[in-house]
Formats: C-alpha cells, sequence, structure tokens
C-alpha cells in the first residue's frame, strides 16, 4: 500500500466512522445521561469489536463469514433483535429527576459491554470490512502490515468519532434537565435505534 492510497483512505473512512449508526447514537445518549467522560470510555467497547473483525479480516476469516448465508442470517437477527430491545427499553424507561437520571444504570462495565454487543451485531460492520478496506491493499505486498495499518487507523478515527459524538452528547444534556424533554429524548432515541434494528434485516448477503 503507498502512502498516497493511505491518505485517501483516511477521509473516506473517516466519512464512515462519522456516520450516524447504532453506536454513534448511543454514545449520544450516554453521554447526555451520565456526561462525556463516561460516554468516551464506554465507547471502548465497541473498538474490541471492530479489532476482532478487523483481525478476522486480516486473516482472511471474514471471506467465510462473508460467503456463508447462513452465518450472515444468524448475526443480522441477532443485531436486529438486540437494537430492537434497546429502543424498547428506551421508549419505556422511567424519567426520573435529573440528578438521578444521570447516576442511573452508569455502570462503565454495562455500557462498554453494550457498545461491543451493538458493535458485534452489526453485520454492515462485516461489509465494510470484507469490501471496503481490501480496496486500498496491495496484493503485491504482504497483507498483514498493510491491514495492520489501515486496522489501527481506522480504530484511532473510530475513537475521534466516539470523541466528537460523546461531545454532541454532552451538549444536548444541558437542555435535558426537563422531565418531558428528556422523555422526548429518549424515545427518539429509541425510534432511530428501532428503525437501524429494522434496516439490519433489510442487509442482503452478497
Amino acid at each position: 500500500m503507498s502512502f498516497t492510497a493511505w491518505l485517501f483512505f483516511l477521509p473516506a473512512c473517516f466519512a464512515l466512522n462519522m456516520a450516524p449508526g447504532p453506536n454513534n447514537l448511543l454514545s449520544i445518549n450516554v453521554a447526555a445521561r451520565h456526561g462525556f467522560w463516561m460516554a468516551s470510555i464506554a465507547g471502548t467497547g465497541r473498538l474490541f469489536a471492530f479489532a476482532g473483525m478487523l483481525a478476522l479480516t486480516a486473516t482472511g476469516l471474514a471471506a467465510v463469514l462473508h460467503a456463508s448465508a447462513w452465518v450472515f442470517l444468524g448475526i443480522k437477527l441477532a443485531g436486529a433483535a438486540y437494537l430492537i430491545w434497546l429502543a424498547v427499553q428506551l421508549w419505556r424507561s422511567k424519567v426520573t429527576t435529573f440528578e438521578t437520571a444521570k447516576h442511573e444504570d452508569a455502570s462503565l462495565w454495562r455500557l462498554a459491554r453494550r457498545e461491543c454487543l451493538v458493535a458485534a451485531g452489526n453485520p454492515k460492520a462485516i461489509l465494510v470490512f470484507t469490501a471496503f478496506l481490501p480496496q486500498f491493499v496491495d496484493i503485491t505486498q504482504p497483507m498483514l502490515p498493510q491491514f495492520s495499518v489501515l486496522g489501527a487507523s481506522f480504530l484511532v478515527l473510530e475513537w475521534i468519532a466516539i470523541v466528537l459524538y460523546s461531545a454532541a452528547g454532552m451538549w444536548l444534556g444541558r437542555w435535558l434537565t426537563r422531565a418531558d424533554v428528556r422523555r422526548r429524548f429518549n424515545r427518539c432515541c429509541g425510534t432511530f435505534l428501532g428503525a437501524i434494528g429494522v434496516s439490519f434485516l433489510l442487509a442482503r448477503h452478497s
């Protein structure tokens, strides 16, 4: 992979990182409820999932997942079901006082695990890693070093996206002091997560 190809990769990759999706939506919601640092650290949960996908891609195992319609269907259904479950939980969540809302369900482990599960259950991530990253690989050169550079770049850019979306959620948190506003915010997030879950069901195996 040439330096020029890597320079082309960076903005294209960052556009994917910044695209509104279930994990970025979670960062906004967590930051609004629990603060910037909690959302930023919890967001590392998705990095573990993406790092695993990158490792699969680099070793060629992702090709097996990409070729197996049954495996793809299983991941798709599991990811959709989990997102729809999260959407229902947000719709049904009780609106408490603002200080109480900031601390309820604030387990860092739970929030990070949620980020990891949402990322791991996203079939579109598999398609991105199997169809997007290989476009920047020079097949005449060793694969592993190239995937290492691309993968590390992806994870760094994903972390920047986590920070930016967490900052956006922190800004929104200033407007959530009223209970009715928090209820609408949670239900709006729940609606979008549910819609993304349904879109997972429409993701095609190619």
